[in-house]
């Protein structure tokens, strides 16, 4: 079924306004807790996580709070899981407009997420380093859960009734043939290793470089049309709440999303990351690093119970919102539960096309009509790198710019992640 037609089967996403009045109109909503739990066995140490959940939309005030977790898988050393790890969460809300609604904040983070990874990338280009990484960045506040990812680190969400969804898309060139056709269209050429005797083993590779991955944060050593621009969901929980497992490859690589929600479920949230690592090294050994975060999103009015166990087993029961509930203890919470849907899609886009990520506005400063670039978010006078009505903007021959204003480093990339330029030349050891 083709992108087009899968389009046209999805249900409308429903506008982030409708929910909000939804909830007034219900009443007030608490706020849930969130809690999490970590595990991973390391094999060659180069995944990072990154856990905050203090952060503040407005600074010193706390019912403004918001939660980050985010997995970085690494390869071809450390430096870029941890690059990414320190500064991907302030390029994002670097790129977010201040003092604004928290509904306005929600609507800007798709776009401020797709600014937040390519400004990572050039910044972590410009060290020089060859080693790269995907990125699993995941955003709870309140009901709404963010997610932008590059890379084969994935996101999952458990729902009540034990409802699996994938909230991100790999981008693993040997799986996806949209990216694969975006890659070759774009200058790089994608195949199997060729070995002595012609023959050809292991994952559909891009070349040069040979990443099994078409979208990175890194890569130095690559073209650059192995891009670093995230697929971006958006969704709200009704306040039956959820659990999301983010993990690494060396997860997904032996578990199915349905199996790892399965494998814990009923259990609490820092139990149930040790058991998925469990599972997967059971299923096939520690073949890769393997770190899992599990996020448990908990209506506030919901007690948590402790465990009760089933008759003539040794097992847990759930206790938060995951499978099946005790009538006798629960029955009270669960009819307080929102009568809208599980989870509702509020905002998914996959464009490996920067202008389409960005919009066609151009960030100005009214007041001293200085234009801001879109990506590195640096202020330049329209006569400075590029400007929105001369030079290389377009020729009189040509319509006007119909894209966000960017510096001239930034257009530069932008050109050769399109395969517009020449890629940058590959690195050698």
């Amino acid at each position: 079924m083709s992108r087009i037609e899968l389009s046209r089967t999805k249900p409308a996403p429903v506008p982030l306004g409708t929910l909000i009045g939804r909830e007034l109109r219900n009443g007030k909503v608490e706020k849930p807790f969130v809690k999490y739990g970590q595990a991973g066995l390391a094999k060659k140490g180069e995944d990072y996580f990154l856990i905050k959940t203090d952060c503040l939309r407005v600074p010193g005030d706390a019912s403004t709070a918001f939660s980050v977790f985010a997995i970085f898988d690494g390869h071809n050393g450390i430096s870029a899981a941890i690059f990414a790890k320190e500064n991907l969460l302030s390029n994002v809300l670097s790129a977010i407009p201040p003092d604004i609604s928290r509904d306005a904040w929600l609507q800007a983070l798709p776009r401020a997420l797709v600014v937040g990874f390519v400004k990572t990338d050039i910044e972590f280009q410009q060290k020089g380093e060859t080693s790269g990484t995907t990125a699993t960045f995941v955003l709870v506040d309140g009901w709404t859960i963010t997610v932008a990812s590059v890379g084969d680190s994935r996101c999952i969400l458990d729902t009540q009734g034990g409802v699996v969804s994938l909230l991100t898309v790999d981008h693993r060139l040997e799986e996806n043939a949209e990216e694969r056709e975006r890659v070759t269209a774009s200058g790089g050429e994608v195949g199997r290793l060729n070995v002595f005797g012609g023959n050809e083993v292991g994952p559909l590779r891009c070349w040069p470089g040979g990443l099994c991955l078409s979208r990175s944060i890194g890569d130095t050593d690559v073209g650059e049309y192995i891009v670093p621009i995230p697929h971006v969901k958006q969704v709200k929980l009704s306040n039956a709440g959820g659990r999301l497992i983010i993990a690494s490859d060396g997860i997904w690589d032996a578990l199915s999303s349905a199996m790892a929600a399965k494998s814990c479920r009923g259990l609490p949230a820092e139990l149930a990351a040790k058991l998925v690592v469990k599972e997967a090294l059971r299923s096939r050994g520690l073949k890769d690093d393997t770190t899992c975060l599990v996020v448990d999103i908990i209506p506030s009015d919901l007690p948590v119970l402790p465990p009760t166990p089933r008759k003539k087993h040794n097992m847990l029961t759930s206790l938060l919102f995951f499978g099946k509930k005790s009538e006798n203890s629960l029955n009270k919470a669960t009819n307080k539960l929102s009568a809208v849907g599980v989870v509702e899609e509020l905002f998914e886009e996959g464009s490996a096309m920067l202008t389409e990520r960005l919009g066609k506005d151009f960030p100005l400063n009214k007041n001293s009509g200085i234009f801001r670039c879109a990506v590195c978010q640096v202020d330049q006078p329209p006569g400075d790198g590029l400007s929105v009505n001369s030079g290389p903007f377009f020729s009189p021959a040509s319509n006007p710019w119909e894209g966000p204003f960017l510096c001239t480093n930034c257009r530069k990339k932008k050109d050769a992640m399109e395969g517009k330029r020449p890629s940058r030349p590959t690195v050698t050891a």
